[in-house]
């Protein structure tokens, strides 16, 4: 936890970015069973039942002092496809960073051997060198600057039905591109010293 904790308390460094990242996996796509068309006097109405056309998994990166986030949704969360997002994130959106300083839960497909998985040895040692981690704490996901994102996409995006996950991501990328217009910072306050009171229950006694 204090391992994040003063990660985030860290100044702005465009060399060095500060990227959090998180998934929310089962999101279900679904489709109406009978549309109910608008009318003149109705607006656009949805039917009870719907059926439920497949699943997938929507991958979140989260720069909090820069107010930028990348959102996007995937049939799968394997290795391959963590490696593959991270590839994207490394190479497309911060290709002259030094480093960047990757905040995530501690998934097991959350580490550097998947990058050896997916990739040649020679280009995952080149991205991996690139990568610092840092990992939340068990059930302590809430330290998760991207988990407070995704929480704000699921109200503001996710709450409707959405037929496939084509539609889906034509949505996120028009709800990711208001997001980043607007600048939406994340300014992060608990700190070391307070978690070291309010959850003193969580540290040893010795």
């Amino acid at each position: 936890m204090e391992d994040v904790l003063e990660i985030y308390a860290l100044p702005y460094d465009s060399e060095v970015p500060l990227i959090c990242m998180d998934e929310k996996p089962f999101y279900f796509v679904v489709d109406e069973v009978e549309p109910i068309d608008m009318s003149v006097n109705h607006p656009k109405l949805e039917d009870y039942s719907y059926k439920c056309v497949g699943s997938c998994s929507v991958f979140m990166f989260v720069e909090p002092l820069r107010g930028w986030r990348h959102v996007e949704a995937q049939g799968r969360r394997t290795k391959l496809d963590w490696a593959h997002q991270i590839e994207r994130l490394l190479l497309e959106f911060y290709p002259k960073a030094l480093k960047v300083r990757l905040v995530m839960d501690n998934l097991n497909t959350h580490g550097l051997g998947s990058l050896y998985e997916a990739f040649s040895a020679d280009k995952a040692r080149s991205l991996a060198r690139r990568l610092e981690l840092h990992y939340t704490p068990k059930h302590g996901s809430w330290l998760n600057v991207a988990e407070c994102e995704l929480s704000a996409l699921s109200r503001q995006c996710l709450d409707r039905r959405i037929p496939n996950i084509e539609t889906l991501n034509g949505q996120l990328v028009a709800w990711e591109k208001d997001r980043n217009g607007d600048v939406k910072q994340i300014n992060w306050h608990f700190t070391t010293k307070q978690a070291r009171g309010k959850l003193k229950h969580l540290y040893p006694n010795l």
